[in-house]
């Protein structure tokens, strides 16, 4: 009996096959980053810090309409500070990266070596807190400084022991917001408005559909008073945590003594919030949208929209396809797309046309282009979409595609939200029983998202996270908030919560 051939892939293994490898296999074929010689860390490379770059840029711009100002805090920590706020130092103590000494100097035999201590340990920013406090504290005086609203772009040090490039490592990038407020209510709303606006931009330029909602008490940013987060489902049907907002109330604010004189003429202590996103945004999006061909981008954030491949190998003057692609990639340029001119490259290497078509394939591009002396005698293009089969190709005369490039982009980025969203719905389920909420968690090659009811009882949740490995991935804000009874001890429960394994 015959069977039939296995389909080959660019990428292998495929997602089916070794979920951990393939993603790790994406980068690479992406060109996107490398593991580097310092433990832990990683080397961004060029296509994956344009992504970066774009994810900052749009990020950068919501900030600012939203009245926010850039800044800039020290990268070392005294670690008295640190100290300051209880919860907030439990939380990160195992994660600190701490310089005890100043300066090298030769050793006995010829090397290098530190020389004296330190008077008080630096810690290495796992986060801004307490640095940004202690200037918060002299910038607000009275309530005419509020509200106070600065981001920062940084590099932050955790010192993680098992890592995964873009996802967890020691070092990444990310964006902090701190502000402080004259209320209570001001700063909630605050925290709120910055978990809309990163919804937003998961939703509209990652396509990514998330679900936002509170952490529990479990999961909560330590020192914080409420933690909100964006969560997305990958394609593993893990959730990952890709955003926080933290509404700190009044805690950071005595810690660093933030204090102001309100309009009464009394001393006050601020309201404070934070919020941040990181480079764990480019992972998501990996394993949101690549397939076993390589990394899809969706052109909102995709560093080229198009790439045109002359194909001059049989062509009479090569340098005229040349040229004609480099008019058709000015003509293009001359357009923009949400914000950005349209981006494109022109990929002349002296490479065979199918391995250059793979190429790009992998690292994502929307639009792949092949222009070849037939296509200029019809003045036209013969066009691939990335979201679409690698062997579906159509000829397209130039005027139409120059034309309709905008509505196209627009197309596949809506499609590939689409595509995520149905992913998401489907693997989200209603769970009513503990016997079924086992089940559904215990079975190795399934899972997703449970909407079960539950008590808010930080042992049970801890006990079922040493079970499965599952946690409440919020409290979700789109809830109809029907109560119902816990599934777990059959007490009252006001709404439905979303479990999930988690990267």
């Amino acid at each position: 009996m015959s069977t039939k051939p296995k389909q080959r892939t660019a990428i292998s293994p495929t997602r089916a096959e070794d979920y951990p490898e393939w993603y790790q296999q994406v980068i690479r074929g992406a060109d996107l980053a490398e593991v580097s010689p310092v433990r832990g860390c990683m080397v961004i490379k060029p296509w994956g810090y344009a992504l970066w770059e774009n994810i900052q840029r749009a990020l950068d711009e919501m900030f600012k309409a939203s009245g926010h100002r850039n800044a800039y805090f020290p990268l070392f920590i005294p670690l008295s500070f640190l100290e300051k706020e209880a919860e907030h130092v439990d939380g990160f103590a195992k994660e600190c990266a701490v310089v005890t000494h100043h300066r090298l100097e030769e050793g006995g035999e010829g090397g290098l070596v530190p020389a004296g201590p330190l008077e008080e340990p630096l810690v290495v920013r796992p986060t801004s807190e307490t640095i940004i406090g202690a200037s918060f504290s002299k910038w607000v005086q009275s309530y005419r400084d509020l509200p106070l609203l600065i981001n920062q772009w940084a590099n932050v040090v955790r010192w993680e022991m098992r890592t995964r490039l873009f996802l967890r490592t020691a070092e990444f990038l990310w964006q902090e917001g701190h502000t402080a407020h004259a209320s209570d209510s001001e700063a909630s709303d605050h925290t709120l408005r910055m978990l809309d606006i990163y919804a937003k931009f998961a939703n509209e330029f990652m396509a990514m559909p998330v679900l936002t909602g509170e952490k529990t008490e479990a999961e909560r940013f330590p020192g914080a008073v409420r933690t909100y987060c964006i969560e997305a489902m990958m394609q593993d049907r893990k959730a990952l945590q890709a955003g926080t907002s933290h509404f700190l109330g009044q805690n950071f604010a005595k810690a660093s003594d933030i204090q102001f004189l309100d309009e009464n003429g009394d001393r006050t202590y601020a309201w404070t919030t934070s919020w941040g996103v990181s480079t764990r945004l480019i992972g998501g999006l990996i394993m949101t949208h690549a397939d076993d061909d390589g990394l899809m981008l969706p052109p909102r954030l995709a560093p080229a929209h198009v790439v045109i491949m002359p194909i001059t190998f049989k062509a009479e003057k090569p340098e005229d396809v040349e040229q004609y692609c480099q008019s058709l990639a000015e003509e293009l340029r001359q357009q923009t797309y949400h914000g950005r001119h349209i981006e494109v490259e022109i990929d002349g290497r002296d490479l065979r046309g199918g391995e250059k078509n793979w190429q790009w394939v992998k690292k994502g591009v929307p639009i792949r282009l092949e222009v070849g002396p037939r296509d200029m005698e019809k003045d036209s293009v013969f066009m691939a979409r990335r979201d679409q089969s690698a062997k579906e190709k159509a000829s397209v005369p130039r005027a139409q595609f120059v034309l309709e490039i905008v509505k196209l982009l627009d197309e596949i980025q809506q499609g590939m939200f689409d595509r995520a969203l149905a992913f998401r719905e489907s693997n989200t389920h209603v769970i009513d029983t503990k016997e079924e909420f086992y089940e559904f968690f215990s079975k190795e090659a399934e899972g997703g998202f449970a909407l079960t009811h539950y008590n808010a009882d930080p042992a049970l949740e801890g006990k079922i996270k040493n079970d499965l490995q599952v946690t409440v991935r919020c409290i979700p804000q789109e809830s109809n908030h029907e109560t119902g009874t816990c599934a777990f001890t059959g007490e009252p429960s006001p709404q439905r919560v979303i479990w999930g394994k988690s990267y």
